[in-house]
């Protein structure tokens, strides 16, 4: 039985395998021109508001995977490839036709997905220009930081009023980025913010202006943090993230490592020396 049933399996995946390559990617990693050291990851499904199907999670952690050792990559930001959209939470229409078993991977598969989103080595930064709720909004919670579109009208946690509460970190990621008040409201509640709203309580960290879109005003965050040397935004991403599960002795000790290994670095000389010579530095992440 063992082997039959591994042997499903495996014919299993390579289907869904071939299914993935043979159709259009819902989720893909792509340099911006012109703007070095800036990559996008792009959620590609726009007739489903970016829900989250089986093929864009699996899409989504390949990306996730290759940004990780993609050292070129000093920014990353998160967004729709269609204005009016950023990502709408689980597929309800897929998840209906699901087995209580697919139901239970599918969650531990995203839960997983947003902890490598969380633990990537580089700055990240969601672009919401449209709904933003459930897991879109989960999705978001595990970023460095959050851009919302003026016009957006719809970020929350709506999962109590479907019987269900969060299931992807959001219950977790709430109270530590707004506290646990905030987050019981949120959640209590499944109230819909706008974007104004959500920068009020906490919930995004910047509004884009009504002429712009948030990708815009997220390009423009991503240049000024890759004027930055590459090698300290990762060392200092670490530090800062680890920071709240650190007794304040040991966060020090964690600071002092990651300081102490910056020191040798080839940026660090270069930033000594373009100081010395009144000119902005040309930092190569080495």
């Amino acid at each position: 039985m063992f082997y039959v049933g591994r042997a499903i399996t495996m014919r299993l995946s390579r289907q869904s395998r071939r299914l993935f390559s043979t159709q259009a990617p819902e989720a893909f990693l792509e340099p911006l021109p012109s703007h070095l050291g800036i990559s996008c990851l792009s959620f590609n499904r726009p007739q489903a508001k970016n829900a989250i199907s089986m093929k864009l999670l699996h899409e989504f952690r390949e990306c996730l995977e290759t940004a990780k050792y993609d050292k070129s990559i000093r920014a990353l930001i998160i967004r729709s490839t269609t204005m009016g959209s950023f990502c709408a939470g689980a597929d309800l229409a897929e998840r209906r036709t699901m087995s209580q078993i697919q139901v239970a991977k599918f969650l531990s598969d995203l839960r997983a997905a947003f902890g490598q989103l969380e633990a990537l080595p580089m700055p990240t930064i969601a672009a919401i220009d449209g709904p933003a709720l459930g897991g879109g909004l989960e999705l978001s919670f595990a970023c460095d930081l959050r851009v919302a579109g003026h016009g957006v009208t719809k970020i929350g946690l709506p999962e109590t009023r479907l019987g269900i509460i969060p299931g992807a970190g959001g219950t977790q990621r709430a109270v530590r980025l707004l506290g646990t008040p905030k987050a019981k409201v949120l959640i209590f509640t499944a109230r819909m913010l706008t974007a104004q709203e959500a920068l009020e309580w906490g919930v995004v960290d910047y509004v884009s202006s009504p002429s712009t879109s948030a990708f815009e005003r997220a390009v423009e965050l991503a240049q000024e943090i890759t004027k930055s040397a590459p090698l300290a935004l990762r060392a200092a991403k670490q530090a800062i993230s680890r920071a709240a599960d650190l007794s304040l002795e040991s966060g020090l000790d964690l600071e002092r490592a990651a300081y102490e290994v910056l020191l040798p670095t080839k940026d660090r000389l270069e930033a000594l020396e373009a100081f010395r010579e009144k000119r902005q530095p040309v930092f190569k992440g080495e």
